[in-house]
């Protein structure tokens, strides 16, 4: 091996070292941003706090009548329902929780995979005392909603799954864009995967939350700013990486599906990441469940078609729910 191989490669061992300090040093410079004490969409809702078998979860509660327990997608937090949960409050007793390692919950270490997050919720549910829940979840929300029915939990008594994340071996975000097939991509290799998660750019993270909608005007730019803040949390990046390799369990846990005996709506954006076989495949394998498709709907649904969320919620509960007061 001549001198200027020998050299080339030691000059390559030192930049990508740099790199990787570099990384260190600009994660330890983020600003961390401060716990809000009311949500900005509706500032006359409490925010409150649960501990959760120790892990202090933020959640909401507003409304009157039958039990709705929102749940958010991967990386982002309960404010995705800041569309819905106005209107939806007019017919639900509406709960709205931050998951483990998301949000303003604790960031606890723990595998974050998904048995985690379903006991994780499990156990919320639990902690309030809920029962006859309908439980409305997307994306990982989603699948959360349906493993737990599933596990023939007795306080949920109906399930509506916006566009489940159980396909494609859990990499779906993956089909949102150039750049969220490369952060995907990333994540299962520990020292680069960790190196770009601390690089993180908010450019990134719009191109993937854009890519989960129809119509990027629909993402309000105060919600998109704040999620990519909150990333800023100590060990909030490595949650993230942790459950991104974690994902394959979303896929795995869809064998339990078939022991689902409570009522379910499967609802997908026309323009979600998952493909026609895909969302059939949950509809064969769902005991009884119903199907419909909202066009001009992405991955983000609450986001990108609010209006078409609130019918599907209440016409899937009625007759249980009142008629919302004008």
């Amino acid at each position: 091996m001549s001198n200027v191989v020998i050299f080339g490669l030691i000059s390559l061992v030192a930049v990508g070292a740099a790199i990787v300090l570099i990384s260190y040093l600009v994660e330890a410079m983020r600003p961390v941003p401060p716990t809000p004490e009311r949500v900005s969409w509706a500032p006359d809702v409490p925010i409150r706090y649960v501990s959760v078998n120790g892990v202090r979860l933020r959640y909401i509660k507003t409304g009157e009548g039958p039990a709705l327990v929102l749940l958010h997608t991967l990386r982002t937090q309960l404010d995705l329902f800041e569309k819905v949960v106005p209107q939806l409050a007019k017919s639900f007793t509406v709960y709205a929780v931050d998951y483990p390692g998301h949000g303003y919950s604790d960031i606890p270490p723990a595998k974050y995979d998904a048995d985690y997050f379903v006991e994780t919720i499990e156990n919320f549910l639990k902690a309030l005392d809920l029962h006859d829940v309908t439980l409305a979840g997307v994306s990982i929300g989603a699948s959360i909603s349906l493993i737990l029915a599933a596990r023939n939990n007795r306080r949920v008594s109906r399930v509506v799954a916006i566009n489940p994340y159980d396909y494609a071996k859990g990499r779906g975000m993956a089909r949102s864009s150039f750049l969220a097939r490369l952060i995907v991509a990333s994540a299962d290799l520990a020292i680069l995967g960790d190196t770009v998660m601390r690089l993180r750019q908010f450019f990134i993270m719009r191109s993937v939350l854009e890519g989960g909608v129809a119509d990027p005007r629909r993402i309000p730019p105060q919600l998109l700013e704040e999620m990519y803040l909150v990333g800023n949390r100590k060990g909030h990046y490595r949650a993230f990486l942790n459950l991104l390799r974690n994902a394959e369990t979303w896929e795995t846990a869809t064998m339990a599906y078939s022991n689902i005996r409570v009522p379910v709506l499967l609802l997908w954006g026309g323009r979600d990441w998952s493909r026609p076989d895909e969302r059939e495949h949950d509809k064969e394998i769902v005991p009884g469940s119903k199907m419909a498709t909202v066009e001009d709907g992405g991955h983000f649904l609450p986001l990108d078609r609010p209006e078409a969320v609130i019918q599907h919620l209440i016409a899937f509960q009625a007759p249980l729910v009142p008629k919302p007061s004008s």
